[in-house]
């Protein structure tokens, strides 16, 4: 069974950095794309970041040059580094595996960003 397990959120002031990782396990991790999104309090989860199978990115105009995307293969783990980080940054981050016929969630986890 699939399971993503998202770990590495915390408090971070303005300009800090945080790295989250995403364990993966229950399928075939490089054959899959592998995505990042975000939700902050009363707003629609947003899309973050994508790696594709062949360690292709792309990032949400509002995390270039900040974020960046990567994974692991044989650790089955895909990770965001994030720098520079802004308040408007603060949102649960969660791990997401798009298949065909569904998509996979982690449990999320919270980023907060605040002196």
């Amino acid at each position: 069974q699939v399971q993503l397990v998202e770990s590495g959120g915390g408090l971070v002031q303005p300009g800090g950095s945080l790295r989250l990782s995403c364990a993966a396990s229950g399928f075939v991790f490089g054959s899959y794309d592998m995505r990042w999104f975000r939700q902050a309090p009363g707003k629609e989860r947003e899309l973050v970041a994508v790696i594709g199978i062949d360690g292709s990115t792309r990032l949400a105009d509002s995390v270039k040059g900040r974020f960046t995307i990567s994974r692991d293969n044989g650790l089955n783990t895909v990770y965001l580094q994030m720098n520079s980080l802004k308040p408007e940054d603060t949102a649960v981050y969660y791990c997401n595996l798009p298949t065909r016929s569904f998509l996979y969630w982690g449990q999320g986890t919270q980023v907060t960003v605040s002196s």
